[in-house]
């Protein structure tokens, strides 16, 4: 099915139809790092094994100014592989890294690859074969996470069930369908001409700040499950609450940004964070008789019950969990379920109340961005 887009958004895509008598087109590979020793050389080493053909395919390593050896690493991975090439991006943030990528990119296909993901030996080609086939803007395939540990793999499994990170339809899909945002991504290089490049201003959540413009300017985001990756989840508790904290907190610079891109299940760790800090407040102040009669003396019960209801639905699911991939999995699940959920809801309200300076400037160019010009 081919899309109809709006005169602002003229042509679905400069790649040749799936199909037409010609030659795979140059694909361009861009991972941004920033010290990434524990993954980088199982990313790099999969993502130089693609089945693509080798002279169709270039890698770009931006480097955020690594200190762990991760340059010592990629180096020794890549040794002199004429695909392979290293950028250097002196702020080390993620949008600034895809866009001195995409600035030095001669390809007609741009793909996002995360240090912290093991792609499959035909990612490239399926995201390229799905680009053409459906003249999309974006494709890309589910999240699916993987842990090394008990914990690990506790925390790979509660960010795959919907009680954890919510329904969005790109981490479950199981055939091809339109999304509002995907994992990673595989563009028409053609697309940023239109669009313009990532949002710098945006250090988390430029992903789906970037799909929300494609989206609004009349293009198509399509999850395909022949497109298959594996995720790296954070190994510890501590690691993912700055993870998620993160999250929660540049989701509300974007929702500053976009209020229309709001999506409902985007406010359950927020609510249930304000639903704990206002119970607490009342039973406290039920406890010292404060307020009365406004607060009965029966509210002191409110924060318990509340508790008690999140408390009681995680061990649920987390029993659910144990039935399908065991009690050694499951065990951890009520710790990670409260760290995520905490970590994003707290993020979310810091986010709202303590904007980044300078947050009302949106730093992103709607120029067309030279090709091969890094």
């Amino acid at each position: 099915m081919t899309a109809t887009f709006p005169a602002a958004f003229p042509a679905p895509s400069a790649l040749p139809a799936a199909g037409a008598p010609t030659q795979p087109p140059l694909a361009t590979v861009v991972i941004p790092v920033r010290d990434e020793a524990g993954s980088i050389a199982d990313c790099l080493r999969a993502v130089l094994a693609q089945d693509y053909p080798p002279e169709r395919l270039e890698i770009f390593v931006v480097d955020g100014g690594s200190s762990d050896g991760s340059r010592e690493i990629v180096q020794r991975t890549v040794g002199d592989d004429p695909r392979f090439r290293r950028l250097e991006n002196p702020g080390g943030l993620v949008p600034a890294a895809l866009n001195l990528g995409l600035r030095a990119a001669r390809g007609d296909v741009f793909l996002r690859i995360d240090a912290h993901t093991i792609v499959a030996p035909d990612y490239v080609r399926q995201c390229v074969e799905r680009l053409r086939s459906s003249r999309a803007e974006n494709v890309g395939g589910p999240m699916l996470p993987a842990g090394a540990t008990p914990l690990g793999r506790g925390i790979a499994a509660a960010m795959s069930c919907r009680f954890g990170v919510g329904p969005a339809r790109f981490r479950y899909a199981r055939e091809v369908e339109e999304v509002d945002t995907v994992y990673l991504g595989a563009f028409p290089r053609a697309l940023f001409d239109r669009v313009g490049e990532f949002n710098e201003a945006m250090v988390r959540n430029q992903d789906y700040e970037m799909n929300y413009r494609i989206r609004r300017a009349g293009g198509r985001i399509l999850v395909d499950p022949a497109i298959r990756s594996t995720y790296l989840v954070r190994p510890d508790l501590e690691s993912l609450w700055q993870q998620f904290a993160s999250y929660g907190y540049w989701k509300a610079q974007m929702l500053r940004r976009h209020p229309r891109s709001l999506r409902p299940r985007q406010l359950a760790a927020p609510a249930l964070v304000a639903a704990l800090g206002l119970s607490a407040l009342v039973s406290l102040a039920s406890l010292a008789g404060l307020a009365q009669p406004l607060v009965p003396a029966p509210a002191v019960w409110l924060l318990p019950a509340v508790a008690a209801l999140y408390i009681a639905t995680s061990l649920g699911v987390s029993c659910a969990v144990a039935l399908r991939r065991g009690l050694a999995t499951a065990l951890p699940l009520p710790a990670v379920f409260a760290t995520m959920h905490l970590a994003w809801g707290a993020g979310f309200w810091a986010g709202v109340f303590h904007p980044p300076r300078g947050s009302g400037a949106s730093r992103v160019s709607h120029t067309a961005p030279k090709r091969g010009s890094g």
